[in-house]
């Protein structure tokens, strides 16, 4: 009775809720600022009134629990592996007003998954779509199989860069990588670490002009996010930017990208199917 009550309540969220907003946040390499990005932008959001899950696919390199100064025993793989039964134990809540998932390393072995593997994991994602707006993924750096498909599944995508000139040509090769398999999929361009905010614009431009000449398609700037003494210090005493540090230039500038986020504009693209295009891609049913 207690399960099929549990079922019936799960059902009536699932039937009244709109499902989440999917944005994957990615670098063509690591060391640009990823990670780092991805739980700012979701503690912000979150101050928005949004309710945020940020879940950390960067296999073998997650340190979103660092960035967040928080620790949590469970992973996704620990309900795939049915190391625990319910979907909430491997949900740490409200750090900084936000949720988070750890990946686990299992995850890069999801195309040889099993049945059960299979259908546990995307009872997850089908929970996660439909109990938050928003969810973001911080990605590994660089272009495999299996980061490809969660991409491709995606409602945005964000690209990190610096105006280093192999981190830029690493951005540009991951946007060609994927546009190659979605020529559709918007992309949103972040240039971080800029010295000063000239530089990082014409970073962008670069880029968008270089896609444009080459893959005939356009590219959004969210902004440019400077160089910051205070990132390092948030980083050594794990805690968040956005929360040690509200005024620093990081933080605005932070502040305006989640404005540009939550504009109608970005909202009319919301929920186009992330369960079921990334259960098609990966599993082909």
């Amino acid at each position: 009775m207690k399960d099929q009550a549990y079922n019936l309540r799960r059902k009536m969220l699932l039937t009244d809720s709109a499902p989440a907003k999917t944005i994957a946040i990615v670098s063509g390499k690591g060391g640009v600022g990823k990670s780092n990005i991805s739980t700012n932008l979701s503690i912000l959001l979150g101050k928005e009134n949004k309710k945020v899950l940020l879940f950390d696919l960067d296999i073998g390199m997650g340190n979103i629990h660092i960035l967040l100064g928080s620790h949590h025993s469970y992973s996704i793989m620990d309900y795939i592996e049915e190391k625990v039964l319910e979907i909430d134990t491997i949900i740490c809540e409200n750090v900084h007003g936000i949720s988070y998932i750890s990946g686990g390393n299992g995850l890069k072995d999801i195309v040889g998954w099993q049945d059960k593997q299979v259908q546990r994991f995307f009872e997850v994602m089908d929970y996660a779509i439909h109990h938050y707006d928003y969810i973001l993924f911080d990605m590994g750096a660089g272009a495999t199989r299996e980061t490809l498909e969660f991409l491709l599944a995606m409602d945005e995508i964000i690209i990190v860069t610096t105006p280093e000139p192999t981190s830029v040509t690493d951005a540009y090769s991951m946007m060609k990588y994927i546009y190659l398999r979605d020529g559709e999929k918007p992309f949103y361009l972040i240039c971080n670490r800029a010295e000063h905010k000239k530089e990082g614009l014409e970073t962008i431009n670069r880029l968008q002009e270089t896609v444009r000449k080459f893959l005939h398609k356009e590219i959004v700037s969210l902004g440019v996010l400077p160089e910051d003494s205070a990132v390092r210090k948030a980083v050594i005493t794990q805690t968040p930017i956005v929360v040690g540090h509200p005024s620093s230039d990081m933080t605005l500038s932070l502040r305006a990208m989640v404005h540009h986020l939550t504009g109608a504009e970005y909202e009319s693209t919301k929920g186009t199917g992330f369960v079921k295009t990334i259960r098609k891609l990966f599993f082909g049913r």
